[in-house]
């Protein structure tokens, strides 16, 4: 299909035209039936804890580092899987203010009290960093996975792991069911009333914005900033609007192993066995290549037969609570562990894995109980292109946790110059 610049490629505005700039994403007509690369495409996945780990017992022992050292006894479920994981310890935001909030900021590093006058700041994620090359030519650029977990949850504010570049949330799916149905049902609407939906919803957002450049005249400074970040807004709804038409009449792939419309029921530990099996399967098809999953955490300790909340639990030191926190910690070591198996056993056109083109992330923005410092990170697969098996212990115990996303990023084909507070890449990870 050859590409045309669609006349909402512009915002209308009275007496003015407001103009997008040059988004690969309002040319996706042209990659939505382009032949497969011959080369498998790169992919990151990002799977936040929320509330921290048993820190005194999940960490290796920091006097062995390189690629001789012992799991803790917490992560021996990823033994098969040694030589292709990493953990690093020492690193941390240098912003980082909030005990609460295990995932906030963490694929961010923000200043939450960046802005003067406001108590609340947040920035860019390193996915949707990396989205923006990535996810050119898939149906989504990202995919955004979250539990159902409220409340004293450990994550903190956001619906999901994903900022946008104006530092505003991005919306989460949080039940497999809605993940499934995103990411394989057919809408059975005929194309042509989808198509008139969506002029809909542009004809909408002309009209909001024609308001919106009206109105901008008639204002001070602090709120012509509040209207000029509103603008923005839009501009990202008519892009996704813009790929949304691109894929239209675009048969959504199945999977060679159908994945089944999961129960409603689902929580806790089978909730995240799913989404890792939905995720498989939306690299199979190529549905997305930029995937984060803000994982349950209430729900995932009491699944196994845990009556506290993870709030109670985070603050363990002894008996049940320290039981608890142990349990979960292993939990999330074996279904890491089966997500590993079936990423490697999911073969690519060029013979290489799924796992092998994979950069993925385990981690969370506290270590235990509302500490901040020693973010727990382990890091898996090939997509980067890191050296894998080893045990990392950071010189500066203060070293940026951005520099590791920097790392992904460079190490992706996303040649940034820096993320969040980064002070650079992390070297060890290149061999």
């Amino acid at each position: 299909m050859s590409f045309k610049t669609n006349r909402r490629a512009v915002l209308r505005g009275t007496g003015a035209l407001i103009s997008l700039p040059f988004l690969e994403s309002l040319g996706h007509k042209r990659f939505a039936s382009a032949a497969a690369p011959t080369k498998s495409p790169k992919r990151v996945v990002f799977l936040g804890m929320g509330f921290g780990v048993t820190a005194d017992r999940w960490y290796p022992d920091r006097n062995t580092v390189g690629q001789n050292y012992q799991l803790p006894d917490l992560l021996k479920p990823l033994t098969r899987h040694q030589k292709d994981i990493s953990i690093i310890q020492n690193l941390m935001h240098r912003y980082s203010a909030d005990g609460h909030s295990g995932s906030t900021f963490w694929l961010t590093g923000a200043n939450r009290y960046e802005v003067p006058g406001q108590s609340f700041h947040n920035s860019v994620s390193v996915d949707q960093v990396a989205a923006e090359v990535l996810g050119e030519r898939t149906r989504f650029t990202s995919l955004q996975l979250c539990g159902r977990d409220a409340g004293s949850d450990g994550h903190g504010p956001g619906s999901s792991l994903a900022w946008n570049r104006f530092g505003k949330p991005v919306a989460g799916l949080d039940t497999p069911v809605a993940v499934f149905h995103r990411l394989f049902s057919d809408d059975d609407t005929p194309l042509a009333e989808r198509k008139a939906a969506l002029d809909k919803q542009r004809s909408v957002l002309d009209t909001v914005t024609e308001n919106a450049k009206s109105v901008y005249r008639k204002i001070g400074k602090d709120d012509k900033d509040k209207l000029t970040e509103y603008v923005q807004s839009i501009r990202e709804i008519e892009v996704r609007l813009s790929k949304e038409e691109a894929w239209l009449d675009v048969e959504k792939k199945k999977p060679t192993s159908p994945v089944r419309e999961p129960a409603e029921s689902l929580a806790g530990v089978q909730e995240i066995r799913m989404m890792y099996d939905l995720m498989v399967a939306a690299m199979q098809v190529d549905a997305s290549r930029v995937f984060t999953y803000r994982m349950p955490v209430n729900s995932m300790i009491q699944s196994q037969g845990a009556t506290m909340t993870a709030h109670s639990m985070s603050h363990y030191s002894e008996g049940e609570r320290r039981t608890v926190s142990q349990n979960r910690d292993t939990g999330h070591a074996k279904l890491l562990a089966e997500f590993i198996d079936k990423l490697k056993a999911s073969k690519e056109s060029d013979g290489t894995s799924l796992f092998d083109n994979a950069a993925l992330t385990m981690g969370t923005n506290l270590s235990s109980v509302h500490t901040l410092t020693n973010c727990p990170t382990l890091i898996a697969g090939g997509g980067a292109g890191f050296k894998q098996g080893q045990h990392l212990v950071m010189d500066d115990a203060r070293t940026p946790l951005c520099n590791l996303w920097l790392s992904v990023l460079h190490g992706i084909g996303v040649n940034v110059p820096k993320h969040g507070d980064s002070t650079g890449r992390i070297d060890e990870l290149f061999g």
